[in-house]
């Protein structure tokens, strides 16, 4: 049965990461977000229990959500707010359920937003305000999943499907964002890079004393570069994609690193190797482009959005960085 919220994956994937999740789940019960430094469970009040206890913040949120799609949880059931596609099944509102910080003092803040950039932190999107505008001096933790528009995720998956017949068994997807001798992807991750390292010293000024966990995507592709035929890319142009995946969450780990003391990356790679779109339905966390009910097209499902929640956590555990 689920675990704080958690949905019930462990046992029924992977003996590590089931491992590594139980390990998450124990040792993440030993914190609440009430404080900077880790407060036992112990000394909330049996009256509120560990699916209702509420954080006395005295203003502001504790706990403050900012990012993409990815981090939304679009696509799946539980909206929360169609013009982001904010939905209950986010890794966000699963943290947040983790740590019952969803009271009525509105403890917990979720401004993630469907096709958001990086843009967005500092500006309006539609009707929605500067995602950094949630951030306060209280807040004391903050995940973020952000970079992968500025890099143009969506179109670049549309370019490479639609380029794909013009040579199945080759690469012409990697052609044409290298046609000029230079790798167009590769400059759009540098550029998005420096972004995210002003959006993290952003972050830190807003909310000095905030745990800050920046949120890596997860595996869209095979690890070892195979294509599959659910998939309507060209067989070269898997291997590119997945090192152009990989190259970003680096980027993301780069800056979290150089952020210094209290900045930390969440790994969502790695766990999720072996479960990308080209799996079977059954096996599979990432959506294919044909993706089930409920699900959006090359996004994490309800398990896949149950590791992001998982890694999360599991940054809330290990020491951070040291300056």
């Amino acid at each position: 049965m689920p675990i704080f919220g958690l949905p019930p994956f462990l046992g029924r994937r992977s003996r590590n990461l089931r491992t590594a999740t139980a390990v998450v789940v124990t040792s993440a019960a030993a914190f609440t977000l009430s404080a900077p430094t880790a407060t036992p469970i112990s000394t909330v009040s049996a009256a509120t229990s560990a699916k209702t206890a509420v954080v006395n913040t005295g203003g502001g949120s504790p706990y403050v959500a900012l990012g993409d799609s990815y981090a939304s949880g679009a696509g799946l059931a539980g909206v929360k707010d169609a013009e982001c596609d904010r939905t209950s099944g986010s890794y966000p509102s699963l943290i947040a359920r983790f740590f019952a910080v969803a009271g009525p003092r509105h403890s917990f803040k979720d401004v993630t937003c469907s096709g958001a950039t990086t843009r967005d932190f500092w500006n309006a999107r539609g009707s929605k305000p500067p995602q950094i505008d949630a951030l306060t001096s209280d807040t004391r933790l903050v995940t973020l999943t952000l970079g992968g528009n500025d890099v143009g995720f969506s179109s670049v998956l549309a370019t490479c499907a639609r380029v794909a017949s013009s040579d199945r068994d080759g690469s012409p997807c990697e052609r044409y964002f290298t046609a000029d001798g230079k790798d167009v992807l590769e400059e759009r991750v540098a550029t998005m890079e420096g972004r995210v390292h002003d959006v993290l010293a952003d972050i830190r000024r807003r909310s000095p004393h905030a745990k800050v966990i920046v949120v890596g995507y997860p595996a869209l592709f095979p690890d070892d570069g195979v294509a599959c035929p659910e998939v309507p890319f060209a067989k070269g142009d898997f291997a590119y994609l997945r090192d152009t995946t990989k190259k970003a969450n680096r980027a993301l780990e780069r800056q979290a690193v150089a952020a210094g003391a209290g900045t930390s990356f969440a790994d969502t790679y790695t766990p999720t190797i072996g479960h990308d779109m080209c799996r079977p339905r059954d096996e599979r966390w990432i959506e294919s482009l044909n993706p089930a009910a409920n699900t959006m097209a090359a996004h994490p499902n309800s398990l896949g959005q149950s590791v992001m929640a998982a890694s999360a956590l599991w940054q809330l555990h290990k020491p951070f960085h040291k300056p």
